[in-house]
């Protein structure tokens, strides 16, 4: 069975960052070899278990999914039919972290190679991030301590400074991305709150 437990390179002196390369290749690969029906399927489950979180929230932070990740377009119909505020990441002048309101069907765009889409805006800054009670951030697997391995650029890493202390952030995965394993970790990277799967949530 496929996991990426299984997948950790050996130590055998890579480099940090090369280390994490491997395994986002793999996982990569996996997901692409997903169904778009048993994608469609897992996210609404995922959305489902979304419920369970929102009491008291009246904004969350998540994000818009590419064609191989979770998709979040089920979780976001429940944000917005519970009349909770979402807030998108996008680009900023000069690549710089911004957020924007969205509600579902609301266009969206790539404006960058290897971004997620973003909203049209308009741009609410960096700081915007302190609206959102929760925060659902993309992952590519996170371990039982909570460390993300996101897709490279370090863009949720240096965004959740602006996140308030209280709220928390959860990764979003499939379950067969958890990692029994510890992950490569910098010491940049920040550990999220807690984790949400088709099958569960759970908190580090």
């Amino acid at each position: 069975m496929w996991s990426v437990s299984s997948l950790l390179p050996p130590d055998v002196g890579l480099e940090l960052e090369d280390a994490k390369q491997i395994l986002r290749e793999s996982v990569r690969a996996h997901r692409r070899d997903r169904s778009a029906r048993e994608r469609r399927e897992k996210s609404e489950r995922i959305a489902d278990h979304a419920k369970d979180l929102l009491d008291g929230v009246r904004c969350v932070a998540t994000y818009a999914s590419r064609p191989t990740e979770p998709d979040t377009a089920p979780l976001m119909e429940l944000l917005h039919d519970s009349g909770i505020s979402i807030l998108l990441p996008m680009l900023g002048p000069g690549l710089s972290r911004d957020w924007a309101r969205y509600c579902p069907g609301d266009s969206l765009e790539v404006r960058a190679p290897g971004r997620p889409p973003d909203p049209l805006g308009p741009g609410l800054g960096a700081d915007a991030l302190a609206e959102a009670d929760l925060i659902f951030a993309p992952a590519l697997s996170v371990d039982l301590a909570g460390t993300r391995l996101g897709q490279g650029g370090g863009w949720y890493d240096r965004a959740l400074r602006n996140a308030r202390a209280d709220a928390k952030v959860f990764a979003i995965v499939f379950d067969d991305e958890i990692s029994d394993e510890p992950l490569p970790v910098a010491e940049h990277d920040r550990p999220v709150d807690g984790v949400l799967t088709p099958n569960s949530w759970w908190l580090i």
